[in-house]
């Protein structure tokens, strides 16, 4: 056994492959720790990392976003390129997707160039079989000069060869894509380059393709007295010499070299009968019936979230649990050993932590999440999501997206925060905008989502119809709006559907002991805090200066009760929490239908949450993040007041 390393002095390898092949499955059946998995492709979006013992040591095993190339076209592409050049792994896991070869060795081709030693994961080789076609893994090895392991990372199938195969990786032998044109140039541009400088081949030819984002990392790896500059005019320089584009040069001579190997490697046992799963995954891609399927999913999840979950779960939560059990005998024990009232009210007087913030967090909200993530899971691991991209890119169409922005919108009914962050993965500065502002303006976290949901349970459908239709309505007119202002045009839409499958009850249930523990970390601190403020507002007198200071807005614009001032004031940090606030202002009688539907509107539209708003300023800068803070108030506050006029006008439109 070699000598024990310390962290940082630890050995790195890095999984790389296309979106959707498998690396999360992998990077957890490696080192034993969860990575967000789901079946549609852009899950992974930051480099995690673990440890395992690999070889005979602890190796630092790294998952990286899922890429089409290593010429990046997206913030998500660049982190796995810059994380090659930069930190320079010792050995790469290129992971590839059996029943889909060709597409995979484009990315390996490219990867040969950066002259690291690899292993070849040949994964998901179990659908592959299902298509009857097989891939002979040893052909494969000998085409590439690498190791390569078959594996189907869901079962664990083929695991322990390929950490094995970690310590016998090398640099592949396969001959590169390069044309007599091609190395010529490499040969013009190779005095600009120290010699042994790692990677010098991987930039060359990204100079070559137009990539110039790679001088960022060239760095010392520049001839003395070369410069940024110099390198950026050569690269211009040869580039003009051809009559057509280097980078399709590079692309075709890759794509014939691809075609040989799976000549050779790849073989299909005739045409098998497509499954009832593929069959339906045909069908969701279509306008009919995908549209059909779409409503009959969005109905399914409403029972289960907005009908068991914020009906039965939170009836018997609230009303036996905390109404007859809990509160009650906190309320009893604390009065009998607390001799002190303010101590008494800070724990169960109206602004209590355990009547108002666990009541909320563990009664109002908890079973409605719950439910509303394990629907999610459903929809993740079955792969219909992608499909709903594809179904849906005609509409994203109107708002200067296209199909591809349909993920991080839909993640934000997860996580308006992460998937904030999610908006990496689209192609254009302008279109990550339009769909930061969005999730901030229109779409409502899971927790909120629920809320709304049980609230609109057991009004009259109206309720749901109308907020909706202006939810809708104003994530089109927004979103029109703005790329209309904002400069740019649409990138184009390509994204590999996956295959429909059966979800698996481990991941889900990995899914929401993640999700869970995420609750109870971050949110439920959030209530008590929140119920906190309220406290000593109420008791201070704040809270009613802020009614009355509130009034013209809450009572006369937008038509509600004072007591909604402070669902909204406490909404900023955390707007499930405000949502929650309604909804047990609502319970107590105090909303009637015009009022729900009014606050369903503004409570959707109003204000991102701390969280989000801090990671606005992160990904969009803080000229972008305010821009989009003062859009989303006047938008929320113009829409929802004249909502309320027209309601007042046209009440039989909810009642």
């Amino acid at each position: 056994m070699s000598e024990a390393r310390s962290p940082s002095d630890r050995k790195t390898l890095i999984l790389l492959g296309n979106p959707n092949v498998g690396k999360s499955v992998l990077f957890g059946r490696i080192t034993g720790k969860y990575a967000t998995v789901s079946n549609y492709p852009g899950t992974t979006v930051e480099v995690s990392s673990g440890v395992s013992w690999l070889a005979g040591e602890a190796w630092r095993v790294v998952d990286t976003p899922g890429v089409n190339s290593l010429y990046p076209s997206s913030e998500d592409e660049r982190v796995t390129r810059d994380f090659l050049l930069k930190d320079r792994p010792e050995v790469v896991l290129n992971v590839l997707d059996s029943k889909n070869l060709a597409r995979g060795l484009m990315t390996t081709l490219e990867l040969v160039e950066f002259g690291i030693p690899f292993v070849v994961a040949l994964n998901l080789a179990d659908e592959a079989l299902d298509r009857g076609i097989v891939v002979d893994a040893a052909a494969l090895s000998r085409c590439l000069g690498v190791p390569v392991v078959q594996t189907v990372a869901t079962t664990g199938e083929g695991m322990a060869d390929l950490k094995r195969a970690v310590e016998r990786a090398t640099v592949a032998t396969v001959s590169g894509s390069a044309t007599p044109e091609i190395r010529r140039s490499l040969e013009i541009l190779d005095p600009l380059f120290a010699k042994g400088f790692p990677g010098t081949r991987a930039v060359q030819l990204a100079l070559l393709a137009g990539d110039d984002t790679v001088l960022t990392w060239v760095g010392a790896g520049s001839a003395p007295g070369i410069g940024e500059d110099v390198l950026y005019k050569a690269g211009q320089t040869e580039r003009s010499r051809f009559a057509r584009p280097p980078r399709q040069i590079l692309f075709e001579g890759r794509e014939g070299r691809v075609r040989e190997i799976c000549a050779e490697v790849v073989t299909v046992r005739g045409k098998l009968a497509p499954r009832i799963s593929q069959r339906l995954g045909v069908w969701a891609l279509r306008p009919w019936p995908g549209f059909l399927i779409a409503g009959i999913v969005l109905f399914a999840v409403y029972q289960f979230v907005g009908v068991f979950g914020a009906g039965t779960a939170v009836n018997f939560l609230e009303g036996t649990v905390f109404g007859k059990w809990i509160t009650p005998g906190a309320t009893w024990v604390v009065e009998k050993v607390l001799p002190w009232e303010f101590f008494r009210d800070i724990l169960v007087g109206p602004y209590g932590v355990i009547r108002m913030a666990f009541s909320y967090a563990f009664a109002l909200i908890l079973p409605i999440v719950a439910t509303f993530f394990i629907a999610f899971g459903l929809l993740e691991d079955s792969g219909y999501l992608p499909r709903l991209s594809v179904l849906l890119d005609r509409v994203f169409r109107l708002m200067g997206l296209n199909g591809r922005a349909v993920l991080p919108m839909i993640l934000g009914l997860g996580c308006d925060t992460m998937a904030t962050m999610t908006t990496r993965i689209l192609d254009t500065k302008k279109e990550r905008i339009i769909v930061t502002l969005l999730l901030a303006l229109t779409v409502p976290c899971s927790a909120q989502l629920a809320v709304i949901l049980g609230m609109a349970a057991g009004l009259s459908p109206k309720v749901l119809g109308v907020w909706l239709f202006v939810l809708v309505g104003t994530t089109l007119a927004t979103g029109w709006a703005a790329s209309k202002i904002l400069p740019g045009a649409r990138s184009t839409f390509l994204m590999e559907i996956p295959p429909i499958r059966r979800p698996l009850f481990r991941n889900i249930w990995m899914k929401m002991q993640v999700r869970l523990a995420w609750y109870l970390k971050e949110v439920v601190p959030l209530f008590v805090y929140g119920t906190l403020a309220l406290f000593f507002m109420d008791r201070w007198g704040l809270l009613k200066m802020a009614e009355r200071g509130f009034a013209p807005v809450v009572q006369s614009w937008l038509g509600l009760p004072a007591q909604a001032t402070e669902a909204f004031l406490i909404g900023f940090l955390r707007r499930d929490y405000g949502a929650a606030g309604l909804y047990s202002i609502q319970k107590a009688g105090f909303l009637d239908f015009r009022q729900v539907t009014v606050s369903l509107v503004l409570i959707t539209l109003f204000m991102p949450c701390v969280a989000q708003w801090l990671m606005m300023f992160k990904e969009r800068g803080w000229k972008g993040a305010l821009t989009i803070t003062v859009a989303v108030l006047v938008v929320a506050l113009g829409i929802a007041g004249v909502l309320n006029r027209l309601l007042l006008l046209f009440p039989f439109l909810v009642s």
